[in-house]
This record gives C-alpha cells, structure tokens and sequence, in this order.
C-alpha cells in the first residue's frame, strides 16, 4: 500500500509539473523603431536582441526601411494578429500611431514607447533617453561654446517633422535660447532631412549658399550633425561655421578629428534597446518598475512621479579626444 501511494504521489508530482510548464509564459516582445539600416537604431537593434537572449523572451525587432508612420501601422496591424505580448515602438508620427495602438492595447496587449514618446493615453510605460529639457538646452550649450560666442547666424536641422522626441528637444533649445542667448538669431523653421545623412548634408549646402553669414549649425537626429558636418568639411568651412548635435561617436570620429564636427552628444542606444526589453518583460511579469532601480547592463534608472515615464540617464559628449574609446 505504501509502495502504490508513492506512485500515485510521484504521478500527481508529474502531473503537476506539467502544468505549471503547460501555464508558463513564452513571451514575444515586438520592438520597433522608426526605421531601419541606420547606425542609431542597428546599435538599439543589438542591445533589444541581447536582451532578449539574457532574459529568455523572444524578441523580434523590425520596422519600415524609411522614416514612413503609415508602414509602422500595417506592421502593427500585422503584429497584433499574430498574438505578440507587448508592443514597444518608437512612433514616427505620434497621432498616427494612436488608433492601432489603441487597438493593441484593447487586445491585452502591453503597449510601451521607447526613444520616441507616442500618446500617453496609449502607452503603459514611456522609456525616454534622458531628460528632455537638459538634453535639450545641452545642444544649445554646446552650439554657443563650438561658435565661440553668443551672437550670430544659426540653423537647426532635424530628423522628421513629426517625430515628438526631436521636436521637444528643439522646443526646450529654442526656448533656453530666447533667455540665455538672446543674441543668436534662427535663420530659418527647422529644416526637416528625413532620418537621412545625405539629405543632411544637401540641405546644408543649401543652407550655406543661401546664409552666407551662418556661424552654427545644431543636428538633431543621428544622421544629421554628420550630414551637415560633411558639407560643411567639403565647403572648407571648419573654422567658420560651428556643428553640434546628436550622433554617435563611432560615426562622428572622422568629422571632429577634422574638425567639421565640433562635437557630438548622445546616450548608448544599446542600452536603451535593452532597457526597453528589460522593463516590458518587469510588467508583463507584473513586477513594480521603482525610481532607482538598477538594471542589468543599464544601470540606474529614474522613474518620475507619473509612474509611467523611465528616464535611462544623462547624456554624454563626445569629442576628437574620446569618441575612439566607444564601441557603438
């Protein structure tokens, strides 16, 4: 009798063991970015797949080959009809974005942002770079200190027209600009390159043809303070007209050893990749995101009072002297 309760109790011990296999989760976590093939988002790409690998889920990364809002919504469309968990994107056009997220999340599934705020009505969690208004005056900074002075002709060149986190960062610097250096003068709206370096540096030749006087240009977007700076290089123009912006060392190297590029600023988009994943799979576990919490491969984060929005931390520059010691 004893013999056959253990049996039964070894199969019950089986059984079970099943089941909680049966239940557990195998989750598929969809990371989009606005686009592509370009370095910014091959190095997101790396860290949101590395992830993936450390944690056990499946990650898929995929977006449109151009800077398109209406490619990001058929390919939502299609993730949402395949049954992924989450869906993570970086929105080419926020207000696009907002009724097929909408429908992601009447599905169940976990909506979030990443590099790119979308609608805050459709999003659980919001994973921003860095604080928005101290990136944003940084640039400003950085332009006056490149231009060796406080006055003159400047331009702005961004990514898309539509792409909130750009646009907010300029809003804070042309605002900061107003009070701090009163004395710069915008030659001209914010001039729109399409997340493209060649359309960066044919709009600055444009730019110098048609502003002789210009003394700084700020980037924002990866591909665009490259773009200028390679015009600017061409031009012979490195010690009259000052770049600044936002790129990655790695492809700013050749431009501020020449000086074209005076200096760049950013974060370690592998690791915004990987924060990305890290916090999706924390709520889809049902797990508490914490201000200060410390993060694998990330470090620390700040959670602000909304409970939604995840700063990754601050910026850092990169110059001739140390953009060599980067890897991304």
């Amino acid at each position: 009798m004893k013999k056959g309760l253990r049996v039964i109790l070894l199969a019950l011990l089986v059984c079970s063991l099943f089941m909680v296999a049966a239940e557990a989760k195998d989750y598929t976590i969809l990371v989009m970015p606005k686009l592509v093939g370009i370095p910014y988002f091959n190095a997101s790409e790396a860290g949101a797949l590395q992830a993936g690998e450390d944690l056990g889920v499946n990650v898929i990364y995929a977006g449109p080959n151009q800077a398109d809002a209406a490619a990001q919504v058929r390919m939502i469309e299609d993730y949402i009809s395949r049954g992924v968990d989450a869906i993570c994107v970086a929105p080419n056009d926020p207000a696009a974005l907002t009724p097929v997220l909408r429908r992601a999340r009447d599905r169940g599934i976990l909506v979030m942002d990443w590099d790119t705020p979308a609608d805050p009505s459709v999003v659980e969690i919001s994973v921003h770079q860095i604080d928005d208004k101290v990136f944003g005056e940084h640039m400003w900074d950085l332009l006056v200190e490149a231009m060796g002075t406080d006055e003159g002709e400047y331009a702005v060149l961004t990514g898309g027209l539509a792409a909130a986190n750009l646009n907010t960062w300029i809003d804070y610097g042309l605002a900061y600009a107003k009070e701090a250096y009163p004395n710069l003068k915008l030659v001209t709206e914010r001039i729109p390159t399409d997340e493209k370096q060649q359309e960066a540096y044919r709009k600055t030749l444009d730019l110098l043809r048609a502003y002789p006087n210009l003394k700084g240009i700020v980037g924002v977007s990866t591909p665009a303070p490259i773009g200028a700076a390679q015009a600017v290089e061409e031009r012979g123009l490195q010690d009259k007209v000052a770049v600044v912006g936002s790129a990655l060392p790695t492809d700013s190297a050749p431009y501020l050893e020449t000086g074209a590029l005076d200096v760049a600023t950013l974060w370690d988009p592998g690791k915004l990749g990987y924060l990305t994943v890290y916090l999706a799979l924390e709520r889809l576990e049902g797990r508490e995101i914490t201000d200060g919490m410390e993060v694998p491969n990330v470090g620390k984060i700040t959670l602000w009072d909304d409970g939604r929005t995840v700063i990754m931390g601050p910026p850092t520059d990169f110059t001739a002297e140390n953009a060599h010691l980067y890897d991304f």
